[in-house]
């Protein structure tokens, strides 16, 4: 049995979720969102528009482990169209910086070069102090990738923690040369 599976989602009141076929409509006030379940292994159940519920038709090996997978992405889509999601990064290091520049992201990582990166449709990303950079948007797995992405421009390395990390992230640091 599936521990997270079991759980049921509660709607807030925002929201609307709608099956129709083995499509799965969820609208907020933050956006829409389509999600494709298939209905010949699971039961889906919504109730009075308050809760929803995934239980498998039958319990093999193969269901169990969808089965939480299945919720969690409705999960995830009803609370990124209520609430949204938000990643926090910051950039430490001397030199380095970030400004907007109408839908691209400039950004000075002492390269020789300002990196432009480009911000994708769903995902917002405001920069404040020049070093804090708030990516937002309704789609956890969208947010998720465009922060890695970012990180991935300058990585934190060891021994003076310059780079580009998640707020309140641990670095790993380790002792200079000795004499």
């Amino acid at each position: 049995m599936s521990k997270i599976g079991k759980i049921n989602i509660s709607i807030p009141e925002k929201v609307k979720v709608i099956l129709s076929g083995n499509m799965i409509n969820i609208e907020g006030p933050l956006g829409k969102k389509s999600l494709n379940i298939d209905l010949e292994i699971f039961d889906l159940n919504i109730t009075e528009g308050k809760e929803v519920s995934i239980k498998p038709k039958k319990n093999t090996q193969d269901t169990k482990r969808l089965w939480g997978m299945n919720r969690s992405l409705i999960n995830n889509a009803i609370i990124g169209a209520s609430t949204g999601y938000e990643k926090i990064l910051e950039l430490s290091g001397v030199g380095y910086r970030a400004a907007l520049k109408g839908n691209v992201l400039n950004l000075q990582l002492g390269f020789s070069h300002d990196i432009n990166f480009d911000i994708p449709e769903g995902v917002k990303i405001q920069v404040e102090k020049q070093i804090i950079l708030k990516i937002t948007g309704n789609d956890k797995q969208q947010v998720g990738m465009v922060a890695s992405q970012i990180k991935s421009l300058r990585p934190p390395e060891p021994y003076k923690g310059k780079g580009i990390k998640e707020q309140g992230q641990y670095i790993l640091r380790k002792e200079g040369k000795k004499k």
